[in-house]
């Protein structure tokens, strides 16, 4: 049943209220979410602040207009400080799902609001009603246990404190409390999924059984209690097949590929390759196979799956310049590329000075580039070059292409210099480029 006093205690278990958060509480005008301020009203003795925001989308004319006056009284009435954002025709509505539109655009707002008055939480009226029809939404769609698990009453900063409660328990709330609240008519068409299972399948479902919401509501909290405990699993599981390093990580795909479809699927998910199908392929392809997610580039090697964010790949600077004020005229240049680049094995390569065009620059290896290998005769292809030097997909990564102005290559560090530019015993002018390693000092 839900009271003042369910209300609290809910709350409670959500977040902690001796640390005195703030709220934005999201207000449509309804039953539910005009009775969640209420609430929050009746707690001003226990100094919460917070504040509302409404969105008037212009869908529905007067009734909008309606809606949202009901909404001002209501903060006015209780001194709460009140956010409007009225839809107009900059809005553009999409033609095919006006639901999904709505719902991008009053998060933003929401957020918005959030950032300029530096309020902690969103709160939500989400009711129990809801979470029934989400579960038989995704169930619909074949969701595994995250999706039938529900609507979460605690997540990315979103508090729904009345999930517990039903939409018999909020109208009977109002009415015991006198509260003015509107009904959206349009609830009542079916002519969405959701208004077509809370107006037909859901009171057929309660007329099985007259306990039902109350045993759904046991299940969502068997279901959670069974997704936390799968999650901790695949951590672990996760933790066994991972190696890290300064910028990567790395799973065994040996191990994994032995796991079940369902760790491989959680496990993978998780850096956004959400797709069966995708995920096969990975598990399939070739060594120095590239695929993509929103946020990560994952890259199938000998060593087992790189993972690494987008973002950390684009820190790289494509083009290092070396020495551009020179004194061309010298005898000897010296580089030394510790002053350039993060190095592990050390080299010395002397070259022609009167053969190189200056300034001389670092790079990474593009398609078709193609150099003559000191010791062996001929030219080969920088990449035929990596993998005759069984190089990994990471180790690749921090290979440089030393170039001279005119993009001949010159060299590629730290493993092997282009014998064209070679110095000879008679070379009169020479450049040496180099990464030493520091003795210690004893």
């Amino acid at each position: 049943m839900l009271t003042q006093s369910a209300f609290e205690k809910q709350l409670q278990n959500l977040i902690r209220l001796s640390d005195n958060p703030t709220y934005l509480l999201a207000v449509s005008g309804g039953a539910d979410s005009i009775v969640l301020a209420y609430l929050f009203s009746e707690l001003r003795n226990a100094e919460i602040k917070f504040q509302i925001a409404h969105i008037n989308y212009k869908l529905r004319g007067e009734d909008s207009d309606s809606d949202q006056k009901v909404v001002e009284d209501f903060c006015k009435k209780n001194d709460i400080k009140f956010h409007l954002y009225e839809v107009s025709e900059n809005d553009k509505q999409p033609e095919n799902s006006i639901q999904l539109w709505a719902r991008e655009l009053r998060y933003r707002f929401f957020r918005e609001i959030q950032a300029k008055e530096n309020l902690d939480f969103l709160v939500t009226a989400h009711h129990l009603n809801d979470q029934l029809e989400t579960f038989i939404i995704n169930l619909s769609k074949a969701s595994g246990i995250n999706g039938l698990s529900g609507i979460p009453a605690n997540e990315n900063n979103i508090l729904r404190p009345l999930l517990n409660f039903s939409k018999d328990e909020i109208y009977q709330f109002a009415k015991e409390n006198n509260i003015v609240f509107r009904e959206d008519l349009s609830n009542k068409k079916n002519d969405y999924l959701r208004n077509k299972i809370r107006n037909e399948i859901v009171p057929k479902l309660s007329e099985t059984n007259g306990q039902f919401l109350e045993n759904f509501k046991k299940s969502i909290s068997h279901l959670n209690q069974t997704k936390n405990f799968v999650h901790k699993q695949i951590e672990i599981i996760e933790k066994d097949l991972s190696v890290f390093n300064k910028e990567h990580k790395i799973l065994s795909k040996e191990k994994l590929a032995q796991e079940s479809d369902f760790v491989q699927f959680e496990i993978l998910k998780k850096y956004g390759f959400k797709r069966t199908e995708e995920i096969q392929k990975i598990f399939s392809a070739e060594n120095g196979s590239s695929f993509f997610s929103e946020d990560y580039h994952l890259t199938v090697d000998r060593e087992g799956l790189i993972l690494k964010l987008k973002n950390l790949s684009q820190e790289i600077d494509p083009e290092i310049i070396l020495l551009e004020n020179f004194d061309s005229h010298q005898d000897q240049i010296m580089i030394d590329l510790k002053s350039y680049i993060d190095e592990n094995q050390s080299f010395n390569w002397v070259f022609d000075t009167d053969k190189l065009h200056f300034p001389l620059y670092l790079r990474k290896q593009k398609n078709g580039d193609e150099f003559y290998p000191s010791g062996f005769s001929g030219k080969k292809k920088v990449s035929k070059f990596f993998r005759d030097e069984k190089l990994s997909a990471l180790a690749k990564e921090k290979i440089w292409v030393l170039c001279d102005t005119e993009d001949q290559i010159l060299g590629i560090v730290p493993l092997r210099q282009d014998r064209r530019f070679e110095a000879e015993v008679n070379t009169q002018k020479t450049t040496t480029v180099q990464w030493t390693e520091e003795q210690p000092i004893l």
